[in-house]
């Protein structure tokens, strides 16, 4: 092989080895560090018998945020739909969970993009998104998928819950295990098309609920009971309400000063009245959101149990975005966050990676010269 053809194909090697691990081989290094949590004895309620059921495995991401027509470069959108689409497909790989929950903000241009976009955002999800059939994927709607509560029209809510089968509230149970999934922009308590049947579906869980665990005054009917009672876990796109994250110390948590920023009632979380009423009527043990792009972890105002807010898992939102990992039984429950690949480290190894390749090649072609040089 002639001396200028090596070379080439020696550079070439290298240009494709530094992509190749760029943009496939750092997420299974990365990911492959996060495991299963296993059961923690502190969360064991001894009020719920243990059953001989493997625990469910359950996955959870939040705000993907697929970038519209309007919003963003289109390498933006290339660069981040790749992260998304890589970083979830290892976690499939790795884990192989038996459900994955998406919580909201599935389209970053939902609430206006027009009905042949917002069908190739469905598609384009599903795509990137895709699950093994002994998965099962569940969806809650976002602020961005239909607009904030006075701007969601009954169209753009019905295209949503027909395009990613989310209804406003839904009940979904797997070997004893209860996950109540609601949409957020439901719960303003105004009398709303959208708000009036989430309550009622709400009452009618609390209803199942109670039934299963014995505890209803009136007569139950054979239809609401679930088989197995155990506190459910409750997941929605806003976080229950909060003043600020300033309490939240998780190593996703917001930067300051965005940190100290306030939140607003009903636009970066619940108010205080729906979310008293959904504690008083779900009593999950663990309540998941998302919608701030930040980390939180903090307990329940009424119960005992934990709300864990899930940052966003696009680079766009964060350098360092992540999800969680939770295993649970009737009686019991744990959880992890999986640390995924930050931008910032891969950028910094693509910088390393071509000032090395660079170096390399000047060296190479400075040797070859005085070699030439020399023989002459």
């Amino acid at each position: 092989m002639r001396p200028n053809l090596k070379f080439i194909i020696k550079t070439a090697c290298g240009i494709l080895f530094l992509f190749f691990y760029c943009e496939y081989l750092v997420f299974f290094i990365i990911q492959r560090n996060c495991e299963w949590p296993e059961l923690n004895p502190e969360n064991e309620d001894p009020t719920i018998a243990q059953t001989n059921e493997e625990p469910v495995k359950v996955m959870v991401i939040a705000d993907t945020h697929l970038l519209g027509s309007r919003h963003g470069h289109w390498f933006d959108k290339l660069r981040r739909e790749w992260q998304m689409h890589r970083a979830f497909q290892t976690a499939i790989i790795l884990h192989k969970p038996d459900l994955v929950f998406v919580l909201g903000d599935l389209t970053d241009e939902g609430l206006f993009c027009s009905n042949a976009e917002f069908e190739y955002y469905v598609k384009r999800f599903y795509s990137l998104f895709h699950v093994p059939d002994d998965t099962k994927l569940y969806v809650a709607v976002g602020n961005h998928d239909i607009g904030f509560h006075y701007g969601v029209s009954p169209y753009l809510n019905q295209r949503f819950v027909v395009a990613f089968n989310a209804p406003a509230v839904q009940l979904i149970t797997l070997r004893g295990n209860h996950f109540v999934l609601v949409n957020s922009m439901a719960l303003e308590g105004d009398g709303c098309f959208l708000c009036r049947p989430a309550e009622q579906q709400l009452t009618k869980i609390e209803k199942i609920l109670q039934c299963t665990k014995g505890t209803y005054a009136d007569k139950c009917s054979p239809k609401m009971k679930l088989g197995i009672y155990s506190k459910p876990v409750l997941m929605q796109h806003y976080p229950l309400y909060r003043q600020s994250d300033m309490e939240c110390n998780d190593f996703d948590a917001a930067p300051f000063p965005v940190k100290q920023e306030r939140f607003r009632e009903r636009w970066e979380c619940l108010s205080q009245e729906a979310t008293l009423q959904l504690l008083n009527q779900i009593k999950p043990r663990v309540a998941l959101s998302g919608h701030t792009h930040h980390g939180c972890t903090r307990p329940l105002s009424v119960g005992e149990g934990i709300e864990v807010t899930i940052p966003s898992f696009s680079w766009r939102n964060k350098d360092n975005p992540n999800y969680l990992l939770a295993v649970f039984t009737p009686n019991n429950y744990a959880y992890s966050k999986c640390e995924m690949p930050q931008e910032s480290t891969v950028i910094n190894l693509y910088i390393f990676g071509i000032i090395f390749l660079s170096v390399w090649i000047l060296y190479s072609i400075f040797c070859r010269s005085r070699r030439k040089y020399k023989y002459r």
